[in-house]
């Protein structure tokens, strides 16, 4: 995804195939080809870890958003609907289609490739401190091309150490779990939170 990303460039909509490809059926004919590996235990439900996550969902959408606020001064972020127009096609006009994509679809597919698969899965073969490492660190590379050329040096770096650590996180709420939905719902409302940014940018609202 990395080069699909950064050297291949694709529109959206492409890069979101290419995605459900690698992100899903590759890791589900692995599972098929290996009678070892189950990965529907992920998508078990468990009341506990729903309830952490309703618990943590709204605080961090405030949190995000108003950390956008306090520093929208500091940073400059209008690279970031530049980049998105001239590397995917992502523009103002299309940009609520994407938003809901992002934070209902593609947020699943991450969760489901990177916390189900490249963690609660791996965590049984490779152990747990391997797969804590692995999986967020995974998560965190797998952003960088997806970013080049949307923020400075500095809040680029600022970004890649929040996303590794909130690949940690994920991983400890679902494995608390023992399944996908507590890291999902989480990461739905991040979504909400940074396309809500994406709408202020593009002057949508």
């Amino acid at each position: 995804m990395g080069v699909v990303d950064a050297v291949i460039q694709p529109g959206y909509w492409v890069k979101s195939a290419c995605k459900l490809v690698m992100f899903l059926i590759l890791p589900a004919i692995f599972a098929l080809c290996n009678k070892n590996v189950n990965i529907k235990d992920v998508f078990t439900p468990n009341k506990k870890g729903l309830k952490i996550a309703f618990s943590l969902c709204v605080p961090l959408y405030v949190l995000i958003l108003g950390a956008y606020m306090l520093l929208k001064d500091v940073f400059d972020f209008s690279a970031v609907t530049g980049a998105l127009t001239g590397n995917i096609g992502v523009n103002k006009n299309n940009f609520i289609f994407v938003a809901i994509y992002i934070s209902f679809v593609n947020s699943l597919l991450e969760e489901f490739f990177f916390r189900g698969f490249a963690f609660l899965t791996l965590k049984k073969y490779a152990g747990r401190k391997i797969a804590y490492i692995f999986s967020a660190f995974m998560f965190a590379l797998y952003h960088i091309a997806m970013m080049t050329g949307w923020f400075s040096i500095w809040v680029f770096a600022i970004a890649l150490l929040g996303l590794f650590a909130g690949g940690l996180i994920f991983n400890y709420l679902n494995e608390k779990s023992d399944n996908i939905y507590t890291s999902w719902f989480v990461h739905m409302f991040a979504n909400f939170a940074i396309n809500t940014i994406g709408f202020i940018l593009f002057g949508i609202i």
